[in-house]
């Protein structure tokens, strides 16, 4: 079917639509604007410059897309993205913030002056993610978490209802963050994260089992967080415990080895 507008949306000419978009009474798209094929935009959204949405998404009422960051180091004019990939839903009055520009750069590593949301997302109602944070691919973010700048969410992760993350944190792939938490270290790939502090409670394996995740990996993801948080070893021992073992070579683990390593804050504590 045709592009569909509603005659009380808001939409400068300079919008870029694909086809078979639709748009919803009172919505607001302005100029530096791109919205994918068969792409719904609901009523009252506010779609702003910066944004880059792909195909097949949805955009619930009030939801905001690519407003300035809340960042006063920001100075308004420079041109700064926020993409969302294509089949992600975008629920009612979540916010999603375009990056901003440090020192007249780019922040460094891959923060390239772009928020990124991945593919089939679910960003469910108020929640927030804050300018130059990355979001992988099926990531679901429950109603009200919150994403300070810069924080990173893997693909396939889960966050919480009414979670906080600090600035910066790392969210490894296939974990689980509880509800009503405040996280300040990063999670490793894999974790399942609950209590009050929050703290690692274990690994995933239901959501990994769903991933379609064998027993032998599943088994040896276990055992490698043996070495990291209950065998009485400090993370670097830890480590040092992992690599020395041959079964546990595989790239599942690896990729937790690797995600410890570069991480900054330090990971969560058990």
């Amino acid at each position: 079917m045709p592009i569909q507008i509603h005659p009380t949306a808001i939409i400068d000419p300079k919008a870029s639509f694909g086809k078979d978009v639709t748009v919803g009474p009172y919505a607001i798209i302005e100029g530096n604007v791109t919205i994918g094929d068969n792409t719904a935009i609901h009523h009252h959204a506010f779609i702003a410059n910066g944004a880059r949405i792909g195909a097949n998404c949805t955009i619930h009422h009030s939801a905001v897309i690519a407003n300035t960051p809340q960042d006063l180091k920001f100075k308004g004019s420079e041109e700064t993205f926020a993409e969302i990939g294509d089949g992600t839903t975008i629920r009612e009055f979540a916010t999603i913030h375009r990056a901003t520009v440090h020192s007249g750069s780019y922040a460094a590593g891959t923060h390239d002056g772009h928020t990124r949301v991945g593919k089939n997302c679910l960003v469910m109602a108020y929640a927030h993610v804050a300018h130059d944070c990355l979001v992988g691919d099926s990531v679901i973010l429950s109603n009200a978490a919150q994403l300070g700048g810069h924080v990173t969410v893997e693909s396939y992760a889960i966050i919480g209802g009414l979670t906080g993350l600090h600035q910066f944190s790392l969210v490894g792939g296939y974990s689980m963050v509880g509800g009503g938490l405040m996280i300040t270290k990063d999670i490793p790939p894999y974790s399942l994260i609950g209590d009050q502090p929050a703290r690692f409670g274990g690994i995933n394996r239901i959501g990994l089992e769903r991933r379609g995740f064998s027993v032998e990996k599943i088994d040896a993801i276990r055992k490698a967080y043996k070495f990291v948080y209950y065998n009485g070893l400090n993370v670097a021992d830890g480590i040092s415990s992992i690599e020395s073992e041959p079964e546990l070579n595989i790239p599942e683990v690896q990729r937790i080895v690797d995600f410890i390593r570069r991480s900054d804050r330090g990971i969560i504590s058990h």
